[in-house]
């Protein structure tokens, strides 16, 4: 993919002493500096700092801890009027074998927001400083969101923001650490790429990146169903359907069921053949594992419990199943579009003796409540949110999950989030979702901003819950894909966004606006709470499309 280079004037800067200039771009960005110096002699040498974080004192912090970002680099001038473009050394880290690495045209880049000018002597005149924001092309006017909030206003254009911003590699990556694609990161990334720009290409290009180069989680694997159908349901492109299909079958892990239909990636001869077939090459050494969420309790190592709410794993996890169920419902789907009916009869099945399965073995009667798996009483926020997000729970059933699920309030990573808040929407639970949205906690985006400092998602809520975090990981904004799909309830119902469903679900919100891309044009929806109790919504929708 083409990426673009733009020019990014300072927001703010400021002499801190006589040879030292501090300059805020005002938002961090993957790229580069680029200075217009006038200087009398040549082989002077400035001294360029970059960084992602401010100090207490107003300065750019040098000692930024974890894997935020900052860099010395020494910039040699020559006699005269120059324009120099800063040359950012590679790292090590995320430059090696799976790493994607920046085009030679573009050259490497940093996260960084704040620049500190050194050794700027007399005879040295600086004309200009300019950051170069390296991204994919990104239409900002594609979509817009505004409400009656301040702090959701904010929290949106903090992820939309991001989502712009990670575009860097070409493909979806996990933030600057690794620059590696994984399927869970991706999911995130697409779903809000395509809230925010009717613009495809990328994601389609990390499905057929990730189909070649799996990771190790089993849940990864599940995603990628997930991510092959809301490609053609937001693209209307058959293509990587149609060309991965037998990959994606293999992907929803069905070969690792018992005879009761559930999945287990305990090790077994099943488990070694599939590995093989989906083209598992040891790079992570991790082989296939169950993760549910991220980092896990034996991470951390600061006497936190991790962020899957202290789930305990089993050899059948109700996390993982209820994800597989809708891997399962997502296969018959595509087998359907495809014309593979006997394929979409299979998975139509399996996904129901699955459901079932789930509920005979897996939920506890007496506590109304999920079980983490098969060997254990204990019950996680996440066993709970996958079964309401896979529509599996008897009706009878949903009042005391959801009741569970809302006790446990954020007991789940910026990745888990995604999936409960989907959940709680699809349940109607649209106040409590909302709360989570804008709460001020040290597990919300309002933390991010606010307490941390960072005008891109956290790789983790804070420092205490993953001490090793980046501060520009785009699976911390799903935000930019809930407020359009679930809180303002703009989704499509039909291949290429053909139909749309019109159901905003604003909570608590007084009102709320946004302009939805699609490939047909906006979809532009206005949703005001009248006295009445009754939301009034006013749409507007391009030619093309039809409300369902």
């Amino acid at each position: 993919m083409q990426l673009v280079d733009t020019p990014i004037a300072p927001a703010h800067q400021r002499q801190v002493s006589a040879s030292l200039r501090f300059i805020d771009f005002g938002r961090a960005v993957f790229g580069t500096v680029e200075l217009e110096l006038n200087c009398a002699c040549a082989g002077h040498v400035l001294r360029l700092h970059l960084g992602e974080k401010l100090a207490a004192n107003g300065r750019l912090d040098r000692a930024p801890g974890a894997t935020v970002r900052y860099r010395e680099i020494p910039l040699k001038l020559k006699a005269g009027r120059h324009r120099y473009r800063l040359v950012i050394p590679a790292d090590a880290r995320n430059t090696g074998a799976r790493a994607i690495k920046m085009s030679p045209a573009i050259g490497e880049v940093l996260p960084f927001r704040y620049c500190e000018i050194e050794a700027l002597i007399g005879g040295i005149e600086l004309l200009d400083v300019r950051q170069r924001f390296v991204h994919a092309p990104f239409d900002d006017t594609a979509a817009a969101f505004e409400c009656s909030d301040p702090v959701l206003n904010e929290v949106w254009e903090l992820c939309r923001h991001t989502i712009k911003a990670t575009t860097f590699c070409g493909l979806y990556v996990d933030g600057d650490r690794e620059r590696i694609p994984y399927e869970g990161d991706a999911y995130i990334n697409q779903l809000s790429h395509y809230c925010l720009d009717a613009s495809y290409g990328m994601a389609q290009q990390t499905i057929d990146y990730l189909i070649e180069h799996p990771t190790w989680p089993s849940d990864w694997h599940l995603h990628m169903t997930l991510i092959a159908w809301y490609d053609f349901l937001y693209s209307g492109d058959q293509g990587r359907m149609r060309a991965h299909y037998a990959m994606l079958k293999l992907k929803t892990l069905h070969s690792l069921a018992g005879r009761d239909g559930l999945i287990s990636a305990a090790n077994s001869p099943a488990k070694d053949v599939l590995m093989e077939q989906l083209g598992m090459d040891g790079f992570f050494n991790e082989g296939l594992q169950d993760m549910v969420d991220w980092p896990r309790h034996d991470f951390t190592q600061n006497g936190l419990l991790g962020e899957a709410d202290a789930y305990v794993f089993s050899p059948v996890n109700t996390a993982i199943n209820a994800l597989h169920h809708r891997s399962l419902i997502l296969m018959a789907r595509i087998a359907g579009h495809l014309g593979e009916v006997q394929d979409q009869q299979f998975f139509e099945s399996r996904a129901r003796q699955v459901a079932a399965s789930i509920n005979q073995q897996l939920f506890d009667t007496k506590r109304g409540i999920y079980v983490d798996g098969n060997a254990t009483e204990h019950a996680s926020l996440h066993a709970n949110f996958y079964p309401l997000l896979a529509g599996i729970v008897p009706v009878a059933r949903q009042a005391g999950v959801l009741d569970f699920v809302k006790s446990r309030a954020m007991a789940c990573s910026v990745y888990g989030v995604q999936h409960l808040l989907d959940a709680l929407y699809k349940c109607g639970a649209s106040d409590h979702a909302l709360s989570l949205m804008t709460s001020k906690s040290d597990r919300s985006w309002w933390h991010m901003i606010h307490r941390v400092g960072s005008t891109m998602t956290l790789e983790a809520w804070d420092a205490r819950y993953k001490p090793n975090l980046d501060w520009n990981h785009a699976w911390g904004a799903a935000p930019s894909n809930i407020i359009i799909r679930r809180l303002m309830g703009v989704r499509p119902a039909a291949p290429g966004f053909r139909q749309a469903i019109i159901q905003p679900q604003l909570g608590g919100l007084e009102w709320a606006r946004a302009k939805v891309p699609t490939a047909h044009g906006s979809i532009e929806i206005e949703v005001i709470h009248a006295a009445s109790g009754k939301p009034v919504i006013e749409c507007t929708l391009p030619d093309g499309v039809e409300r369902v």
